[in-house]
């Protein structure tokens, strides 16, 4: 197997457990709850999320995290049927600073470029978050 297909190389767990890290930091427990769910079905597929996709691109130099989420959301929105990921991607878009009314205004941008079903769908999917957040930060604070 080559050290490119070899995800339990020291260099490739080395990779993988930075991006775990930055994972950890942008998406919370949610990001390892998406990686725990893949592992048992592909572990590979597991692996490249995160030291590809967070450990090697999301924190290269050039975008901050606000910008990058605010990407991510765009994207997905465009994409369409990623509602699940979403879900995902506003919690850390809230998590690394980006406001609710902001989320909302990218999403409506969206729409001008991936159209209104899409950013529908997206709206839906964000509201569910604001929602899920609401109720555990009403079910922490003392009436």
């Amino acid at each position: 197997m080559s050290a490119q297909h070899d995800i339990d190389s020291p260099e490739n767990i080395a990779r993988r457990q930075h991006g775990q890290q930055v994972l950890a930091r942008i998406d919370g427990e949610q990001g390892e709850a998406v990686l725990d769910s893949l592992g048992e079905t592909s572990p590979a597929l597991a692996h490249h999320i995160a030291a590809f996709a967070f450990g090697d691109v999301y924190e290269r130099p050039g975008l901050d995290a606000r910008s990058r989420q605010l990407v991510t959301l765009g994207a997905l929105t465009a994409l369409g049927g990623c509602e699940p990921q979403l879900q995902v991607h506003v919690n850390a878009a809230l998590n690394v600073g980006i406001t609710r009314e902001q989320i909302t205004e990218a999403l409506l941008h969206a729409a001008v470029y991936a159209g209104f079903p899409r950013a529908i769908n997206a709206t839906g999917a964000a509201e569910k978050v604001f929602q899920q957040r609401e109720a555990a930060a009403a079910a922490i604070t003392p009436s």
